[in-house]
């Protein structure tokens, strides 16, 4: 009797599927087609009119045809449906960032121009062209923040602590969340027009202060700050509630030390988030507090600069030479992203610090 032996199959498990790295070379030959094309559009113009984002845009489409014709041949209609895909989202991806990466290039690349020791030490008080600065306007910016920070975090965290923790299924909870979500979506203008129709009737048409422009800032804010925190504290399991209470700890002091810390990484999120919101609010300013050219650090006397004003200001309202006015401008809205990055980084160390320690 002979047997025949049968030979191991010699089939890959790779065979049928494109190399690890065929997506990321065809990627590049894209985009340096799309490059190429647009370069050569634009030979003999300016650089600088060199379209970036819509060479990347060009690029990821020529990306999905080429991986779908591609995988289709040396693969299967199913790998190529699944690559399509995974490039769409990608692209939308690219597509959604885009904007963001071209606002902040702008920003930075136009106002490092005037971003110099002069710009935060000096004010423009006496200043018609050249020179001056917005250490008025950075300041008045950090102190009505702040004064808004103050009114409406306490407010909108009691708020939130109300409605998880007391409020439950009663008509003044489900009021209340009405009056949140009526409030979240005002626009900005009628914040500092209620704030200075009630200054005006208690202190006369004209008065702008910066408390006004604290408290316009505070009603923007405590909605934002009520919902974050609610989401925040619903999510902090029942058990860690009912364990403190078969302790005999009171409801009160529970929401204080178990609750609250649990939640308090999320919370810092939140209130920044509101800050990040309110910040840069110009026309509820522009109402309340003015604008002047030189300091003034008391809030409850006199008008105030905040960074959203002067920009507005310094673009809309050019003097001579105006492209001084219009570098003051951009250094002001640089200024005003870096407070916001600074914030954000705070929040996130206080959230790292503060947060519930797990493990041993």
């Amino acid at each position: 009797m002979t047997t025949t032996a049968i030979a191991p199959s010699t089939r890959s498990y790779t065979a049928g599927h494109l190399p690890k790295g065929a997506p990321w070379i065809l990627l590049l030959v894209s985009l340096a087609i799309s490059a190429t094309i647009f370069a050569f559009a634009n030979s003999g113009g300016d650089p600088a009119d060199f379209n970036i984002a819509l060479t990347v845009v060009v690029g990821m489409l020529l990306y999905m045809v080429l991986i779908l014709v591609i995988s289709t041949v040396a693969e299967s209609r199913r790998h190529a449906m699944d690559r399509l895909m995974t490039a769409l989202v990608s692209t939308a991806f690219v597509i959604a960032l885009l904007p963001l990466i071209s606002l902040l290039y702008t920003v930075v690349l136009n106002g490092l121009v005037r971003f110099d020791a002069e710009f935060f030490s000096s004010s423009m008080r006496n200043v018609v062209g050249e020179g001056g600065g917005a250490v008025h306007a950075l300041w008045g910016t950090l102190l009505i923040t702040l004064g808004a920070t103050i009114i409406s975090v306490p407010i909108g965290l009691m708020t939130s602590i109300y409605l998880v923790e007391y409020g439950q299924g009663k008509k003044l909870a489900r009021g209340i969340t009405f009056l949140v979500d009526v409030m979240t979506g005002i626009p900005s203008i009628v914040a500092g027009l209620f704030i200075y129709s009630v200054f005006a009737l208690i202190m006369g048409p004209g008065t702008r202060l910066g408390i006004m422009g604290s408290l316009s800032l505070a009603v923007l804010m405590i909605p934002v700050v009520v919902r974050g925190s609610e989401e925040l504290l619903r999510i902090v399991p029942n058990e860690l509630r009912e364990a403190a209470y078969a302790l005999g700890v009171p409801k009160w002091l529970t929401i204080l030390k178990v609750v609250m810390p649990t939640a308090i990484a999320g919370i810092t999120t939140s209130i920044m988030l509101a800050i990040a919101r309110v910040i840069g609010e110009t026309a509820p300013l522009l109402l309340t507090v003015g604008m002047v050219q030189s300091m003034n650090l008391n809030m409850f006397s006199g008008q105030m600069a905040t960074l959203p004003v002067f920009t507005y200001m310094q673009a809309k309202y050019p003097g001579i030479p105006a492209e001084a006015f219009i570098d003051r401008a951009w250094a002001s809205a640089l200024a005003l992203i870096l407070i916001v990055m600074v914030l954000n980084l705070l929040a996130r160390i206080i959230a790292k610090v503060f947060a519930p320690k797990t493990g041993r």
